[in-house]
């Protein structure tokens, strides 16, 4: 199916140049308004889910949103994804093709080391990049017991209510990992079990491992070369 032209705003049945040689299909049934409205609905959908950084799954938007227009997916959840792009600053992007999970993420320009959240998220945000830092200059894995003795000497205590974060280990070991911000990993033949933790999908492609490493630069006034092996590292993946 070739490609149409985006008509601006939501919902919009108005036509634009390059659809006369569309190709009717299955979908053709159904009138561009029905499945303009369907767009909207969609993108409304996945920016309501995306406030608590909670994957989506194909079968939520089949269930809640597209419903008896499934023979329309494709269309309809490309053309919610381009104007997420073009209106948000944010992209539709699988992370899991078994399960066919998705998240949004930041597609926006942001100076360096600054990040796009909400005001009521920076205090976590910055919590966030501070054990992405962390885990990430100590070669992308640590285990629990390093995570919480690092998080000890910032004030911040797993077993203690803290007045911004409110219930830490709750925070870093639900909220973090059912955001898919960080991932938990046992760790084989440990008894009592330990655990490893590492960044998550929606951590390697929203974040810059080259922004964490240049704010670490920063904070200790050395050159980011100096760690070498993080330096090649994230210049290969940004």
């Amino acid at each position: 199916m070739s490609q149409r032209k985006r008509s601006k705003g939501f919902g919009s049945s108005q036509m634009t140049d390059g659809e006369d040689d569309f190709i009717p299909t299955q979908t053709e049934r159904r009138s561009q308004d029905q499945v303009n409205q369907k767009v909207s609905e969609l993108v409304q959908f996945l920016l309501v889910k995306d406030q608590k950084k909670i994957p989506i799954k194909r079968a939520d938007m089949l269930k809640n949103v597209i419903r008896e227009y499934r023979d329309a997916y494709s269309e309809i959840v490309n053309k919610a994804g381009k104007t997420l792009q073009e209106v948000f600053g944010l992209q539709l992007v699988e992370i899991d093709s078994k399960r066919h999970t998705y998240i949004l993420i930041n597609n926006l320009p942001r100076a360096e080391g600054k990040y796009l959240c909400r005001d009521e998220e920076k205090e976590k945000m910055g919590l966030l990049l501070i054990i992405l830092s962390f885990i990430f200059m100590k070669g992308n894995s640590v285990k629990d017991s390093a995570l919480w003795e690092f998080l000890h000497l910032l004030r911040v205590y797993p077993g203690k209510q803290h007045q911004v974060f409110g219930d830490v280990r709750k925070l870093v070991t639900e909220e973090f990992v059912r955001q898919k911000y960080l991932e938990i990993t046992p760790i084989p033949l440990t008894d009592p079990q330990e655990f490893k933790y590492q960044w998550g999908p929606r951590s390697e492609k929203e974040i810059s491992k080259k922004d964490v490493l240049n704010a670490v630069a920063k904070i200790q006034g050395k050159d980011p070369t100096f760690w070498s092996s993080q330096y090649s590292e994230a210049e290969a993946t940004r």
